[in-house]
């Protein structure tokens, strides 16, 4: 198993789904966001996901395209992904994944970035922004360096495209709660189950539910048929509100939401 795989694994094999906290690198700056990652990873946190600052973020909702703008405006450059997940994953056995837009990758250059994540210490990709079929120099360079790939599955996702996402997706298949942008939601839409008991059905070993859960209590609903859950944007408020020790609090709390009883198979 790869080390995402091992760290919701882990999870499991403590009762309790996988709590995957999601940060923009170099917000409110540098070795903020680097501090930042490692107090998630102190507090309860079982993968962290950075996010590069993009200049055209279609699937951000408002705040955290906030936090990725300021992140543009104080300068931030690809390299300070590296120079990040070096110095997190220094710090800590919590994986690191980077959710990225495919442009960036693909201007720094595939098979680098790969490499550069790799010598970083970071442990795969998320691909909002491209599909499978459309990812085979990805695919090439996560099959040679052992990097995860997460594919996104959404619910308007047809069955092909399910059996696609589900063959293509190493760690776990990134499962769209609901359709839009990011942000927090007072209810999940009831659809977010239905996707996940369609990629079991399609043979998903792990999906992790996000999109809008903001709350202990809506990862522990998720966490009774989904793997793990994803919390992005109430953690970037928090950080913004009140930085590290205000975010270290809200991801102790939302972290107690993971111990629902669980009710999905066993891997």
């Amino acid at each position: 198993m790869s080390r995402v795989e091992q760290a919701i694994q882990r999870a499991h094999d403590a009762g309790r789904s996988a709590f995957v906290g999601y940060l923009p690198v170099g917000f409110p700056d540098l070795e903020t966001s680097i501090q930042a990652a490692i107090a998630l990873a102190e507090n309860g946190v079982d993968i962290i996901e950075l996010g590069p600052p993009y200049s055209d973020p279609v699937m951000d909702g408002a705040i955290i395209q906030e936090a990725t703008t300021a992140a543009l405006a104080a300068g931030f450059r690809m390299k300070d992904l590296f120079t990040a997940i070096r110095a997190i994953t220094a710090a800590t056995d919590v994986p690191v994944l980077v959710m990225t837009y495919w442009n960036p990758v693909l201007q720094y250059g595939v098979d680098r970035y790969a490499d550069d994540l790799l010598a970083a210490g970071g442990a795969g990709l998320i691909t909002p922004d491209i599909t499978p079929d459309a990812a085979a120099e990805w695919i090439a360079a996560s099959e040679r360096t052992g990097l995860d790939r997460v594919f996104l599955a959404a619910p308007t996702s047809s069955d092909e495209r399910l059996e696609l996402v589900v063959k293509s997706s190493t760690g776990f298949v990134y499962t769209v709660s609901t359709m839009g942008i990011t942000g927090e939601r007072a209810e999940l839409d009831r659809g977010a189950r239905t996707l996940v008991a369609r990629l079991r059905e399609h043979g998903a070993r792990r999906a992790c539910v996000g999109i809008g859960i903001s709350t202990a209590e809506q990862i522990a609903g998720v966490s009774e048929y989904a793997d793990g859950a994803i919390v992005g944007t109430a953690l970037v408020r928090a950080l913004r509100d009140g930085g590290v020790p205000a975010l270290a609090a809200v991801a102790r709390t939302l972290a107690t939401g993971t111990s629902s009883v669980r009710s999905v198979p066993e891997n």
